[in-house]
C-alpha cells in the first residue's frame, strides 16, 4: 500500500560547489541535431537542485507504487520541508505512523494520496493522523540499472 523510503541525511549549507562542464546545446530526445564542439559554462549540481540546503533532506525509495510518476525502487529524492504541499505535489508524508511517497491529490472535493500504480488504492486523508516529512523536488536514479 505504501512505498517506503530511507532517510539519507541533510543537505549541508557548507557544501562546496563540485562544478561540472554543460554543453552548450540540448540533447535532443528526437530527431538529432548537430553537436557543438564545446562546453558552454559550468553547473553546480547542488546548487541547481537544491534550493534551500537548510530544509532538504534526501530520501531513499523502495518499492513500485509510484513507477508510473518516474520514481523507481532505490531511487535518491531530494525533499524540502520548507514547502507548503499543494495539489499534484508528491510528498515524504506519515499516514497513521507509516512514512511513504506518494501525489497529493483530490478525488471528488476530498484529498487523497495517489500512487503512481493501479495496483495501490488511494489513500484518503480525511480523519487519518497526517505529518508532510516535506515535497519532493527531484528525483535521482540511474539509467543502467543492475550493472
Amino acid at each position: 500500500m505504501t512505498i517506503p523510503v530511507e532517510y539519507l541525511g541533510s543537505q549541508r549549507q557548507s557544501t562546496q560547489p563540485v562544478l561540472i562542464p554543460i554543453a552548450a546545446s540540448e540533447a535532443r530526445a528526437g530527431f538529432p541535431s548537430p553537436a557543438d564542439d564545446y562546453m558552454e559554462t559550468e553547473l553546480d549540481l547542488i546548487a541547481h537542485i537544491v534550493q534551500r540546503p537548510s530544509s532538504t533532506f534526501y530520501v531513499r525509495a523502495a518499492g513500485d507504487s509510484m513507477e508510473r510518476h518516474g520514481i523507481f525502487d532505490g531511487d535518491i529524492l531530494v525533499v524540502d520541508r520548507s514547502l507548503e504541499p499543494v495539489d499534484g505535489d508528491t510528498l515524504i508524508i506519515a499516514v497513521d505512523g507509516e512514512i511513504t511517497c506518494k501525489r497529493l491529490g483530490k478525488i471528488g472535493q476530498r484529498p487523497y494520496l495517489l500512487a503512481g500504480n493501479e495496483a495501490y488504492k488511494p489513500i484518503p486523508l480525511a480523519n487519518a493522523d497526517c505529518h508532510v516529512w516535506g515535497v519532493v523536488t527531484h528525483n535521482v536514479h540511474s539509467l543502467r540499472r543492475g550493472r
